[in-house]
């Protein structure tokens, strides 16, 4: 499994992102997939799920605010992000299901006026 996560940034309160996952290495078009986030000191906060029927679940802080995607025939997955708050600054993962082994180097948002 490899999973690369790009898209991050520098971006005022109000913003919008859109983080990007290339994965490779495994079935990526039958395999749940979920959005994860950390901050330096804290534990992995799962973002969301998202299934792989496009179906997806979000935590309640990020719902309406986030939308995830994914185009199995690339083996992509997206996060747009808009209504970015301070709060949202860390660093976001991608991972298969939600085995947090599979992580890859993860990509920086910074959300700061």
């Amino acid at each position: 499994v490899q999973l690369v996560e790009s898209g991050g940034g520098l971006v005022q309160p109000g913003g919008s992102l859109r983080l990007s996952c290339a994965a490779s290495g495994f079935t990526f078009g039958s395999s749940a997939m979920s959005w994860n986030r950390q901050v330096p000191g804290k534990g992995i906060e799962w973002v969301a799920d998202i299934y792989s029927d496009g179906t997806a679940y979000y935590w309640s802080f990020v719902k309406g605010r986030f939308t995830a995607s994914r185009d199995n025939a690339k083996n992509m997955m997206y996060l747009q992000m808009d209504s970015l708050k301070p709060d949202d600054t860390a660093v976001y993962y991608c991972v298969k299901g939600r085995d947090y082994s599979t992580r890859g180097q993860g990509t920086q948002v910074t959300v700061s006026s």
